[in-house]
């Protein structure tokens, strides 16, 4: 990584975690963590973390404002999570317009083509803190789109959605999130850890 170097997270509202109210903007949730675990670790190196995320977004609200939000931007590293809303709205809002797996795929292909930064792309989580769940079970053709994208793109890959089924096979009984989606402090570290872990290579 060649610094300054500027971060662009974008997302769901895992992301977002109220930015908006965050004087700093980063939210309160992944995004912060990493920016601190950055910031202590790497003190003589200017990193730049931008959190670009919006509760309730799909893929195809980050398709309406990916120029705006990411291209305008500049950043060096985009590292996008968005999937879980694209499945659960099949689940809890089964009235409005879906977005299945044909049309996730094409409409994050396009936004991989539109960027010029490093990609740094995130699996999924879960839906339910059960593996056996109908979100869950939806949700692995998602994950799967992600990993090839990634492999296309010569992305990074964050092994978002394998870190919580690890973890939820683990049998331990603490919960990583508030509502089966939405992070708690413990889904948080999971998810901050996994990045940094398949980012390490960039701290080198």
């Amino acid at each position: 990584m060649e610094y300054p170097a500027r971060i662009l997270f974008i997302g769901d509202s895992i992301t977002d975690s109220g930015r908006r109210e965050d004087p700093d903007k980063l939210g309160f949730g992944y995004v912060r963590l990493i920016h601190d675990e950055l910031l202590v670790t790497n003190p003589d190196k200017q990193i730049e973390i931008l959190n670009k995320g919006i509760g309730g977004d799909r893929i195809t609200n980050l398709q309406a404002r990916w120029q705006e939000d990411v291209l305008r931007e500049q950043p060096d590293y985009v590292s996008i999570s968005i999937g879980i809303n694209d499945v659960w709205r099949q689940l809890d809002q089964q009235q409005v317009e879906q977005v299945y797996p044909d049309q996730y795929e094409k409409i994050y292909h396009e936004l991989c083509e539109q960027t010029n930064a490093r990609l740094i792309l995130m699996e999924p989580t879960i839906i339910e803190e059960n593996l056996e769940s109908e979100g869950n079970q939806k949700l692995v053709d998602y994950v799967q789109i992600v990993r090839r994208l990634a492999k296309k793109y010569n992305a990074i890959l964050v092994p978002t959605h394998q870190a919580f089924q690890n973890y939820l096979l683990s049998g331990n009984s603490h919960k990583l999130t508030t509502d089966g989606v939405h992070m708690n402090s413990a889904g948080d570290m999971l998810m901050a850890k996994t990045w940094m872990k398949a980012c390490e290579s960039l701290w080198e």
